[in-house]
């Protein structure tokens, strides 16, 4: 093993974290949020397009990567994208593809590039939530599915005001990755109208 990484096993992935990479730090309870998220995915999905922004190392996107064609994950921090790179060939995962930079400046061009129309977009931004630009390419794309993972409520609830004139709240699931504190994690899964 490299030294100056760390390496953690969540299901049946591998994964390789970098000290400037976002991990969850409660490995077992994360390993159940990834799960709530993907069981949210349904039906169908072996033919459609996913896309997981703000996606670290890559951890989501991996977890969903076998009930999808294809999917595309955009993640600001450089090395979280060289580790998700690493992550998904260590897996033997084919059929995603990783980018560096702003998700609001990378995805309308991987959009326009590949002219992909996404079934499913998991997000699951830092505490600021999803910025104004992200929401109106959320709501041009209108996806079938939005699956937010949130780590703040107040952020969390004001995008999905902002997403509810075109998606209503199917569920909402809390996951407590911090026991004994007021902090919680939420999946939601947002539907199409």
């Amino acid at each position: 093993m490299e030294s100056g990484y760390i390496y953690d096993i969540l299901g049946d992935y591998k994964f390789k974290i970098s000290p400037l990479s976002f991990y969850q730090v409660n490995p077992a309870q994360t390993e159940i949020l990834y799960n709530t998220a993907i069981k949210y995915i349904g039906d169908g999905g072996k033919n459609d397009i996913a896309l997981d922004l703000y996606c670290g190392i890559g951890t989501i996107g991996i977890f969903a990567s076998k009930y999808f064609k294809k999917v595309y994950g955009i993640e600001i921090v450089n090395q979280a994208i060289e580790d998700a790179k690493y992550n998904a060939k260590i897996n033997n995962i084919n059929n995603i593809e990783f980018f560096a930079g702003d998700v609001e400046e990378i995805l309308p061009k991987i959009i326009e590039r590949d002219s992909i129309k996404p079934s499913t977009i998991f997000v699951d931004p830092p505490r600021k939530g999803l910025d104004k630009k992200t929401i109106r390419i959320l709501q041009e794309l209108k996806p079938s599915k939005v699956i937010y993972i949130s780590c703040n409520p107040a952020t969390f609830a004001r995008d999905i005001a902002l997403l509810e004139e075109n998606y209503n709240i199917e569920e909402i699931q809390p996951v407590d990755m911090f026991p004994y504190t007021s902090h919680v994690e939420c999946v939601a899964v947002l539907q199409i109208k």
